[in-house]
């Protein structure tokens, strides 16, 4: 992407997603070729008066960090990362990598060793996040390797990623505050809801969500965004459902994942590829076999699942549950390492029931 649309996604980066404002302490994280976007976000955030810093990471090194680090490796934090959760104002995490794939042959055993002593940091995090005293987005440089995840050209994955932000639009900061006050009509609508059910292909789920808060995400924490989430009761969930799309968490791809559940625990699980990995995942902690997350995507400039979390958990027309840590700012409760999404199409004969009423059928809200 060498073209205006990098200088409309950074302003609009900055400008809307983390509103960002001078004096911030602002963290951009990246991998080298998504340089073009760093150099622009860089220098709006100079602009605003903030001050920038870059953390540019080499693509090998996880791995490498991964398939050599002892035990001890494995779980210390330094105290320099303990001082930038507590200090910085800003993160904006641009994923961008020449390989996709580059975590596939890791040992599952070792990532999860490595995620369990940062759910304290990420506990830091929320806590000033609620506060506000700390705002993050994560955004999507487009490259060739996700282009090809995508089965696109990389001019195809460009153009897509450019409709899903909008960036495409005379003036997308308009376009995501209609989005934004679009979706609020439907949390309103939520949040007095109870009973939830799920009806689609091999699928029929419920769960509760009494006293939980629905949260309308429109593109200041995820970059594009589009879905209204919440996390459901924990003990709440029965039955049973089919993930229409492959679910991919830290490179892995997972196909054909079915999960059953009763009071609010995954008791049975399958998968027609990755079903040891999903073993692995759903046996992490205490917290990984339970629903942390439930939400109906609203995206409708993504139309197509492409591999990547970030736009395909927000396609129009989809719901995505989590597996995992749930959201403090919902009122969630679960608590583990991992948080992994996971997509049902709904398009095709799904519908969603709030308290015994259809308001979600084929895709589209009712309401």
């Amino acid at each position: 992407m060498k073209d205006e649309r990098i200088k409309k996604y950074a302003s609009t980066l900055l400008e809307y997603s983390l509103e960002l404002k001078s004096g911030d302490l602002f963290a951009i994280v990246a991998e080298p070729i998504s340089s073009p976007l760093v150099y622009e976000v860089y220098t709006e955030a100079l602009r605003c008066g903030a001050h920038p810093y870059t953390n540019i990471t080499l693509p090998e090194l996880p791995e490498i960090f991964l398939k050599n680090a002892s035990d001890k490796q494995l779980r210390y934090i330094s105290p320099l990362t303990r001082v930038e959760v507590q200090k910085m104002d800003a993160i904006l995490h641009l994923r961008g990598t020449e390989n996709t794939k580059s975590l596939s042959n890791v040992d599952p055993k070792a990532q999860a060793k490595m995620q369990r002593p940062r759910v304290a940091l990420r506990k830091i995090l929320q806590r000033r996040e609620a506060q506000g005293k700390f705002c993050w987005c994560v955004a999507q440089y487009p490259t060739q390797a996700s282009a090809q995840d995508a089965h696109m050209s990389l001019a195809e994955y460009e153009d897509f990623v450019s409709k899903a932000c909008f960036l495409d639009k005379r003036d997308p900061v308009a376009a995501w505050r209609k989005l934004s006050k679009d979706q609020e009509r439907i949390v309103r609508y939520l949040n007095r809801c109870d009973k939830i059910k799920v009806e689609a292909k091999d699928t029929d789920l419920s769960l509760r969500v009494k006293g939980r808060k629905w949260i309308n995400s429109d593109g200041h924490k995820n970059f594009p965004s589009g879905e209204v989430f919440t996390s459901p009761l924990e003990r709440s969930a029965e039955g049973r459902v089919r993930f229409t799309y492959p679910a991919v968490h830290q490179g892995r791809e997972v196909e054909d994942v079915r999960l059953e559940f009763k009071k609010g625990k995954v008791v049975k699980y399958s998968a027609a590829r990755g079903g040891g990995y999903l073993e692995q995942m759903i046996k992490m902690d205490k917290g990984s076999s339970y629903l942390g997350e439930f939400a109906i995507g609203t995206n409708y400039g993504i139309k197509k699942a492409t591999r990547n979390i970030l736009f395909d958990e927000k396609i129009g027309g989809s719901f995505h549950m989590a597996i995992g840590n749930s959201y403090p700012e919902t009122g969630g409760k679960n608590v583990s390492a991992l948080h992994w999404d996971m997509i049902c199409d709904l398009k095709k004969g799904g519908r969603i029931t709030a308290d015994g009423k259809v308001f979600y059928e084929n895709g589209k809200f009712l309401i």
